[in-house]
């Protein structure tokens, strides 16, 4: 109380003017000081896997250098082993080593639902279901906070593809929402009490983020609870005073003062109470007090941080397959051959504002070669970014013949994954597949490892003795990777999304990223596992699978309303380490009920020697025999006969019993008017059914044509327009295609971070080096009045270089 009083003391000596200018940063990582009444500058920094403090130019896409930081497992990697506490000993690194450098909100960790493989940041969220997302990215935030230095849970909402990231709306169904995109937030901050939450850039059904009243003012705080701060993504402000008034409170970075100026006007009119302002002044204050209690922080132990990294790596390698005992690799394999680039290279982590510069990094070739097996050589095999590879191919094949084993390093290139950009396929590149297709013709025997943030098509798969996954392990990869094929670790990683056959198989690939002003979600809660089970569609590996050295029995299942108790038994011949999960399957969910069938409500570890069995209790998470009724608004219970699976994936369930859940009769839905969602062929719905789901119109789903753009339309959208217009689109895009031949995938990539930027935001994001005056000469321009155009932004210039000076002299 007494800090609330001091707060509110502190913010009744403030002018107007002052309390508008904690509203947004100082510069682009910090926030404004005031220090006439003792307010701190506060620092905000990336990212959500290590440090990105950057030590000169600033950016937030990862172009220039930060200063060195642990490189830690990215959160699509630190999601395959489904491990609480190590993710939270992973956090109170992350934490030390902000605190160490006076950072006071980490920005991370990011946990939107992965709904399609090809976007982008897949490799900075955690999975394709909310309780493994908002569990795990609980326990990193909670590890964070534990250090005095906030965790900054992002993006809210719906941050669901890059593509046209700025503008597009995302058109999503009530209960899908809830259900699915809302609820990883929603345990997560029960997890962590977190102090801060950043708003995504995209609309969600009709609304920006940012000014969203329904998700942050009524969900976030009143449903939830939330008593944090709200901050922007950097460059996601849309409507300043909208903003405000729905529960942002601090938008960065720093835009010079020009909506700091729309805050006190919209006071002066009356368009904004002073009342709202006031509120968000005190949460940036709580926010302040919150993080400045950290004792004097010592430097961070980075050989210990460094351990850990190989550690989290370690025990979130995937083994997908795995054909006669080919693993793991000893004296008994006889001749090893190590081949393919990212063996020497390693890819390790994605790009993009999460860019971590790492104290040290281990390759996996080196890691090899450091131990017992007989290495007759290393070959690239084949060059980055599907580039040429006959030559490299052919050395390959040549080392191959010589070994009697080949273990074949394979993945996603930088330029792949990185924030600003979706993948355009599922595929690895071309002349990968080529030099696998000729190893497994010559009758090699093969061992894959993979590099990458989220699913790829594997072809192969059946043609190759083992396939091992590493995700992007983080600087300590090469070595963790190392130790589980040699057996120094047992393989316990579990995969957190589904691995399909083919892209087409995923029931968003028709018009994920497609389209233009929209993207509309019309498989609804139809998403990963629950959309394949409930059609009953083959799968490459299913949600939950990975493979051990040794194997698990389970017995004596017993289940409450409370949740289970399940025997699990180390049937094999090494220690190794199980994750148990549990799903419950809903009564009649597969007969004519607009349901999934089954949905993951619980999961545990449980580490076993040879021989050891033990008891693993697990409690049903919130919401396990509900549904999100939207007529009500609320959760409701759906009563009823339900079967509880445990078992080792969500297909290979062990043991199952049934339990009876009193509660209302499940929402009856028309089969006539939504036929596809009873069945689960999403997949075929037209916008006639989909508009019945939402209970409303489909906006345009492109831009309009024809009309003169404006301050709210990005910059792609001078595509094909001819003229100055037409231009500017192909400056920007053949500076990328120029950039990617260059081998500047980062930079290149980037390229569209400015193609989908707002008009608006030219001037808020230039440091002060361009005004809104400027952009509408801008405007002019691109909308065919070219010399008008140019004399106003000229005019524009002139005037603000002249005002710019005069503050000077002030």
């Amino acid at each position: 109380m007494a800090n609330v009083d001091r707060r509110a003391g502190t913010r009744t000596q403030m002018t107007l003017h002052e309390k508008a200018s904690l509203m947004s940063g100082a510069n682009f990582w910090n926030t404004k000081p005031l220090e006439r009444l003792g307010v701190p500058s506060i620092m905000l920094t990336d990212g959500p896997h290590g440090l990105r403090k950057q030590g000169g130019a600033a950016d937030h896409l990862g172009l220039n250098a930060s200063i060195p930081a642990t490189c830690f497992p990215p959160a699509a990697t630190l999601a395959n082993t489904w491990d609480r506490d190590l993710i939270e000993q992973v956090g109170r690194a992350l934490g030390t080593e902000a605190a160490a450098e006076d950072v006071s909100v980490l920005l991370g960790p990011g946990l939107n639902i992965k709904r399609n493989p090809l976007g982008g940041r897949s490799f900075e969220y955690f999975s394709e279901d909310p309780l493994v997302s908002g569990t795990l990215a609980g326990a990193l935030a909670r590890g964070i906070q534990s250090q005095g230095v906030s965790a900054c849970l992002k993006h809210f909402a719906v941050n669901s593809q890059e593509t046209h990231r700025m503008s597009v709306d995302e058109i999503v169904d009530e209960r899908a929402l809830h259900e699915l995109y809302l609820e990883g937030f929603r345990i997560a901050l029960a997890e962590s009490d977190a102090w801060s939450v950043m708003t995504s850039y995209n609309k969600v059904n009709g609304v920006y983020a940012n000014e969203n009243h329904a998700l942050l003012e009524r969900t976030l705080r009143g449903r939830w609870g939330f008593d944090g701060l709200i901050v922007t993504d950097w460059g996601g402000n849309n409507d300043r005073v909208a903003g405000l008034r729905a529960g942002n409170a601090l938008e960065m970075p720093s835009t010079s003062g020009v909506t700091d100026q729309e805050i006190v006007a919209a006071v002066d009119a009356g368009h904004l109470e002073e009342s709202v302002l006031d509120a968000r002044v005190d949460e940036l204050l709580t926010l302040i007090d919150r993080t400045s209690g950290r004792s004097d922080a010592a430097s961070a132990d980075h050989d210990a941080h460094h351990a850990l990294a190989i550690e989290a790596a370690r025990r979130a390698v995937v083994l997908l397959r795995h054909e006669n005992d080919v693993l793991p690799l000893g004296p008994s394999s006889g001749r090893v051959a190590v081949i393919g680039d990212f063996a020497r290279t390693p890819r390790y982590q994605g790009a993009g504002s999460s860019l971590v510069n790492p104290t040290r990094l281990d390759s996996a070739l080196d890691a090899l070669r450091e131990t017992g097996l007989d290495i007759v050589g290393y070959e690239p095999g084949f060059s980055r970014m599907d580039g040429p590879s006959k030559r490299r191919r052919r050395r390959a094949l040549a080392l191959a013949q010589r070994a009697d084993v080949t273990v074949l390093f394979l993945g996603l290139d930088e330029s792949a994954e990185a924030e600003a950009v979706d993948r355009t396929h599922m595929r690895l590149a071309d002349n990968q597949l080529a030099l696998v297709r000729e190893l497994t013709r010559a009758g090699t025997r093969v061992i894959v490892v993979l590099a990458g943030g989220a699913p790829v098509e594997l072809p192969f798969a059946d043609s190759v003795e083992a396939i091992l996954h590493g995700y992007l392990p983080g600087q300590g990869g090469g070595r963790a990777i190392a130790d589980v094929l040699t057996g120094e670790v047992n393989p316990s990683g579990r995969l957190a999304e589904t691995y399909p056959l083919q892209y087409e198989d995923v029931p968003s690939s028709a018009s994920f990223g497609r389209t233009e002003a929209t993207s509309e979600h019309r498989e609804s809660i139809y998403l990963g596992y629950r959309y394949f089970d409930k059609v009953g569609m083959e799968v490459r590996y299913p949600f939950g699978h990975g493979l051990s050295y040794t194997a698990f029995a389970y017995s004596d299942l017993r289940v409450d309303r409370d949740g289970v108790r399940v025997t699990v038994t180390n049937t094999g011949e090494r220690a190794g380490v199980e994750t148990v999960q549990v799903y419950v399957e809903a009564p009649d969910a597969g007969l004519g009920q607009f349901r999934a069938p089954r949905e993951l409500r619980g999961f545990a570890k449980v580490a076993l020697d040879v021989g050891e069995s033990a008891e693993v209790e697990i409690a049903f998470a919130d919401h396990a025999f509900e549904v999100f009724d939207v007529e009500s608004s609320d959760w409701r219970a759906v009563g009823g006969e339900y079967t509880v699976h445990v078992g080792a994936s969500s297909r290979d369930l062990r043991l199952s019993e049934a339990l009876v859940v009193t509660g209302a009769p499940m929402p009856t839905v028309s089969v006539d008017v939504l036929p596809h969602y009873i069945v689960g062929t999403v997949e075929h719905v037209d916008a006639t059914e989909f508009e019945a789901l939402l209970g409303r119109p489909l906006p345009p789903s492109d831009w309009p044509t024809g009309v003169p753009l404006t301050r709210d339309d990005i910059i792609a959208q001078t595509q094909g327009r001819g003229g100055f217009a037409g231009f500017l689109h192909w400056v920007i895009t053949a500076a990328g295609k120029v950039l990617m031949r260059l081998r500047m995938p980062l930079a290149a990539n980037n390229t569209n971070f400015a193609l989908d930027m707002p008009f608006r935001s030219v001037a808020r994001l230039s440091g002060g080096a361009a005004d809104d005056d400027m952009v509408d000469g801008l405007l002019l321009m691109v909308n065919g009045q070219f010399w008008r155009g140019l004399r106003r932004t000229a005019t524009a210039w002139r005037a603000l270089r002249r005002r710019t000076r005069a503050a000077h002299r002030r």
